[in-house]
């Protein structure tokens, strides 16, 4: 293993997706790069499912993480040149096709390299915040603004005038993405009321932190 790297095997899906996900938490952490673990997370899981999805099960594929220069660079190694990732605007209704979209949403850049016996799928965060206007609701509120816009760009709500989301857009758009977690959470066996209360007991405490 090159310093400043972390390269890791996966020839299955969820253990192994959890497994990646642990590992890349840890090795941010051991960085100093704590903020950057939930968009990392993310990027890694949908890059990885993506070769699961449309290269196959079991594809040799090796995650890397590294420093590069002002930013974090994540690569995704698969042997298969046919089956380039897209940015697709899912339908709001699909199941799928919002993969490459979250990737764009929380990153900086992406793209695919080709190489003579495979392809490199990678993606950057600047490890610095860029300079921006005050944003009251903190890091969690700059992600749900990203998925608000990637919800309104398939479709939920329209943008006025190329400015920011109205009011009431942005909160029809905030309604479909909690509802597409609810769907997700019932898919997988959890418990809705349960998450709702515990989501909303979080958020309660962390507002009275704030206020």
């Amino acid at each position: 293993m090159e310093a400043g790297q972390a390269c890791t095997r996966t020839p299955q899906r969820a253990l192994v997706v959890a497994a990646l996900r642990r590992e890349v938490r840890e090795r941010l952490e051991d960085w100093q790069l704590r903020g950057l673990v939930d968009e990392a997370q993310l990027c890694v899981s949908e890059l990885v499912a993506n070769v699961i999805t449309h290269v196959g099960a079991g594809t040799p594929t090796t995650l890397s993480l590294l420093i590069n220069g002002a930013f974090l660079r994540i690569e995704v190694r698969d042997p298969d040149t046919r089956a380039l990732p897209t940015l697709v605007a899912a339908d709001v209704e699909a199941e799928g096709g919002r993969g490459m979209a979250l990737v764009a949403a929380v990153t900086d850049r992406w793209g695919v390299s080709l190489l003579g016996d495979g392809k490199v799928t990678w993606c950057e965060i600047a490890t610095e915040p860029a300079p921006r206007a005050p944003d009251h609701g903190g890091p969690r509120s700059t992600r749900a603004e990203a998925m608000i816009d990637l919800y309104s760009d398939a479709g939920v709500s329209h943008r006025s005038n190329h400015c920011k989301l109205r009011a009431a857009e942005a909160e029809e758009a905030a309604i479909f993405i909690i509802t597409d977690l609810l769907h997700w959470l019932r898919a997988h066996g959890r418990d809705v009321d349960d998450v709702l209360d515990r989501a909303q007991s979080w958020f309660e405490a962390q507002a009275s932190v704030c206020s």
